[in-house]
């Protein structure tokens, strides 16, 4: 999975975007003025998501080395065998690619199709968020020093977004697999349906600071973390839907999901350990390569054909899940 780089100018595709209250597109990384944003409460939180991201890079490296592989060679060979790997490495790519073309449903896409392969409800889960720390880390820290985070609206979902996060791990993780799973491709069929119906919505300006942003982070904390994924299509959509403005909304929602992904991986790996690291792997180089048809998406298909497009896959997906669960 690539790091987030979400393109905020006035484009035509971002235009259509903002009306249809989904966020922006992401954009090649380029060279450009870094604007810090002179607050220290955000810097503070700045610094502190890149110790925490050498804290855990360093700590996943000693569990991967610790698990029975003595070197490196025989981790990729084992990877490279691995039918597990691949399959993470395909779902990476349709994941990051629907990503990248509509600037949200990495989680939701990337759960869904770990499930029909196979995956625990807790095991994909687990995995989407700890492939995501990384990339949520540093989309984060590249939102503030670029000026982009509100320190009121970050701070207000900041908490409730962790507490949500957390307590979706637990019960994900405490609730038997095959009990769960039939609730868990419900609610991902009603993401789907819901990314579907944004196609029919009307966005007006928002007059007003938003109201129950606590409600909203606990909940889309929640389902973020008991579903893989959400915290976009919930939060960011629920903003930006009502009109709020994209580029502050975007870049403090992103900010602060940083730390409810790196309590979910937390409270993950606490629970059920660090096992997923296959499918970890598979799923960001699966979203390394995704940037060229993502980008071709965007220029030849128009926004609410995408939506359409997604929103059909995810339902289809989990509507099929639902049946297995059952048959």
């Amino acid at each position: 999975m690539r790091v987030r780089d979400l393109d905020l100018s006035d484009t035509p595709i971002n235009a259509e975007h903002q009306r249809l209250g989904i966020p922006p597109v992401e954009r090649q990384i380029q060279q450009g003025t870094v604007v810090t944003s002179g607050i220290p409460v955000v810097g503070f939180a700045m610094w502190l998501s890149a110790a925490m991201l050498v804290v855990l890079s360093g700590y996943m490296l000693t569990q991967l080395f610790s698990n029975g592989a003595s070197s490196a060679e025989g981790l990729l060979l084992g990877a490279l065998r691995s039918e597990v790997f691949w399959s993470a490495v395909l779902v990476g790519l349709i994941a990051q690619v629907i990503d990248g073309a509509l600037g949200m449903a990495y989680g939701i896409t990337s759960t869904t199709f770990l499930m029909a392969s196979g995956v625990s409800p807790a095991m994909a889960s687990a995995s989407v968020h700890v492939a995501e720390v990384f990339t949520t880390g540093v989309s984060g820290i590249t939102h503030a020093k670029l000026g982009n985070v509100n320190k009121s609206l970050f701070l207000r979902l900041l908490i409730p977004g962790i507490i949500g996060a957390v307590i979706g791990a637990y019960l994900v993780v405490n609730i038997d697999g095959k009990t769960i799973k039939p609730f868990i491709s419900a609610y991902l069929l009603i993401m789907g349906l819901y990314i579907i119906s944004k196609v029919f919505r009307k966005i007006r300006k928002a007059a007003h600071e938003p109201k129950h942003v606590a409600k909203l982070a606990l909940f889309g904390g929640f389902v973020d973390t008991i579903g893989g994924g959400g915290w976009g299509p919930v939060v960011t959509t629920t903003l930006v839907g009502t009109g709020h403005d994209p580029r502050t909304t975007i870049g403090s929602v992103n900010f602060a999901e940083f730390f409810l992904t790196f309590s979910s991986a937390i409270a993950f790996t606490a629970l059920v350990g660090f096992g997923p690291w296959m499918i970890v792997a598979g799923l960001v180089i699966g979203g390394l390569f995704a940037a060229p048809l993502a980008a071709y998406l965007c220029s030849r298909l128009p926004t609410r054909t995408l939506l359409v497009m997604v929103g059909s896959l995810i339902t289809l997906v989990s509507a099929f899940n639902l049946y297995s669960s059952f048959a």
